[in-house]
Parts: C-alpha cells; sequence; structure tokens
C-alpha cells in the first residue's frame, strides 16, 4: 500500500486521549470512525468533541462551516467491523494482553496493509506486535494529553516494524499538526524514561520531608517548566503514572533510582488518581 495516501483513520478507546487524537484527526481532513465498545463512553467521547469544536469557533480558531466539515467526518460506533481505514489507532487500557486482543479483532476487519498504531506511554511495541498478523505493520504512535492541544507524538519502531510504517505514522503527525519524534522501542521511549526523575526526585523531596508538595511545583514552574510534578501527575492520572514507573523500574532491573514512590501507591491504591477523580495530590472542584 502506498502509505503516503492514508486518507482514513479508525481510533479505538473514546476516552480523553481517543477523543481527543479523533478530533484532531478530523480537523485535519481524514475520515475518522471513533470506536468504543461501551456506548456510554461513546456518548461521552463525542460530547467532549462536540464541546471542544464549539469552544474553537468562540475563539475564533475554526469557522462554523470549518466545524461542520469536521463533523461530518466524523462517525461515532461501538461496532468493531465499522473501524475499516488506513489507520487504527488503539487508545485503551494500558494492559498487553487486552490491546493484543483488540488489535488482533480489529485486524481482522482490516486489509493486510492497514497501518496498526498503538498509543501506548510505556508498553513494548516489539512484544505487542508478536501476537498480532503482520507485525511489520505494527509501531507506536503517542500522543500527549491533552491530544488537541500537545504538539510531541512519539514515532515508536518495534524489532519487526518496517521503516516505512513509521515513515508514513510521522508523516500522518505532521498532516495532523504535530511535531513527530522517531525512536526505536524502549522502556518509556524518549519522554516516560527522561520524565521519570522528574516526578520521583519531587516525591522523594516530600517524603523526606525536605518541601511541600506546594513548594516543588511553585518553584519548577518559575523555572520554566509549564507545571510542576505533582499537578502534572494529577493531569496525567496517578494511576496511569504509577503504571509507566512500575514498568520502567521493572524492565532496567529494578534500580534505586527508578524506584516507584510509596507516596503516589497509597493514592492510587485509595482511587485518588487526580483530575479524573476530583482527588489526588491536590483536591479539585471542577
Amino acid at each position: 500500500m502506498p502509505y503516503e495516501t492514508i486518507e482514513s483513520v479508525a481510533v479505538c478507546g473514546a476516552g480523553t486521549m481517543g477523543s481527543g487524537i479523533a478530533q484532531v484527526a478530523a480537523q485535519c481532513g481524514l475520515r475518522v470512525v471513533l470506536y468504543d465498545v461501551q456506548p456510554a463512553m461513546l456518548q461521552k467521547g463525542q460530547a467532549a468533541i462536540e464541546k471542544s469544536l464549539d469552544q474553537l469557533v468562540q475563539k475564533q480558531k475554526l469557522t462554523a462551516e470549518q466545524a461542520a466539515d469536521c463533523r461530518q467526518r466524523l462517525q461515532y460506533s461501538s461496532r468493531a467491523a465499522d473501524c475499516v481505514a488506513d489507520v487504527v489507532i488503539e487508545a485503551i487500557v494500558e494492559r498487553l494482553d487486552i490491546k493484543q486482543q483488540v488489535l488482533t479483532e480489529l485486524a481482522g476487519y482490516n486489509a493486510p496493509h492497514c497501518i496498526l498504531a498503538s498509543n501506548t506511554s510505556s508498553l513494548s511495541i516489539s512484544t505487542l506486535q508478536q501476537s498480532l498478523p503482520q507485525p511489520e505493520r505494527v509501531a507506536g504512535l503517542h500522543f500527549f494529553n491533552p491530544a488537541t492541544l500537545m504538539k510531541l507524538v512519539e514515532v515508536v519502531q518495534g524489532r519487526q516494524t518496517d521503516p516505512t510504517v513509521t515513515t508514513a505514522l510521522a508523516a500522518l503527525a505532521r498532516r495532523m499538526g504535530k511535531v513527530p519524534v522517531q525512536c526505536q522501542d524502549a522502556p518509556g521511549f524518549i519522554v516516560n524514561h527522561i520524565a521519570r526523575p522528574y516526578y520521583l526526585e519531587g516525591m522523594r523531596l516530600v517524603e523526606t520531608g525536605v518541601a511541600s508538595m506546594e513548594t516543588v511545583d511553585e518553584l519548577l514552574e518559575a523555572t520554566g517548566f509549564k507545571m510542576g510534578p505533582f499537578k502534572l501527575m494529577d493531569l496525567i492520572g496517578l494511576d496511569v503514572n504509577y503504571s509507566v514507573s512500575q514498568l520502567v523500574w521493572e524492565a532496567y532491573g529494578r534500580p534505586d533510582r527508578l524506584q516507584p514512590s510509596a507516596l503516589q501507591a497509597e493514592r492510587v491504591a485509595a482511587g485518588q488518581l487526580g483530575r479524573k477523580t476530583g482527588a489526588g495530590f491536590y483536591r479539585y472542584n471542577d
């Protein structure tokens, strides 16, 4: 398949990331199917996209006509059979077995040359592709939250990925207004590996009584970071962030410098996962 002719995308998972990716893809002129097995989640994702488009029109970043065109390019479905596209992007729970199961099912509805891309933030693309048909067309396409605003996209090449696939995904990301960075498969890829000390050292300062989390956030934001580590973990989701820390720690042989924080583990166990639950390191009323 001439990958440069990509015109359609199917996004699996209508959560915050999936709906954001679907919106960005539709805004750049692609035909998009947003799929979720849970109708309630699909409705929530559609409502989020509608609200976002309305806000863009109000802020004069889109015309009403452009927003209407975007809506026409979007299809919402709870049927896996509707996920037929040039590229399938999964944005579901960070569990390898579930990702493998869903991508295998979706591969069955698509042509052998359909690109299968995972939005995983840390799971091994090389391991993921081992159980999928035509593993050479499987790669990572890691967007950052919120996908509608964040420019960076990691394009991850697994051991069996055909280089033309990552080249095509990088071109797709640029078409979507993103800045793609290509990398080889590795624990945490680039960003989530580099970011571990940002989170872990911040939590160690609090655990050892050196400073409060408010102070850590305030000082780091004063040095130029858009968000301090505690505010950022609350935005990402403490469960997601903690899971990545565990994966990277295990993958590198459990070094002390990468050991996950008990401070974070306690909140995850208590269901205090950040903004999405109303409480994490901070409390939220919105």
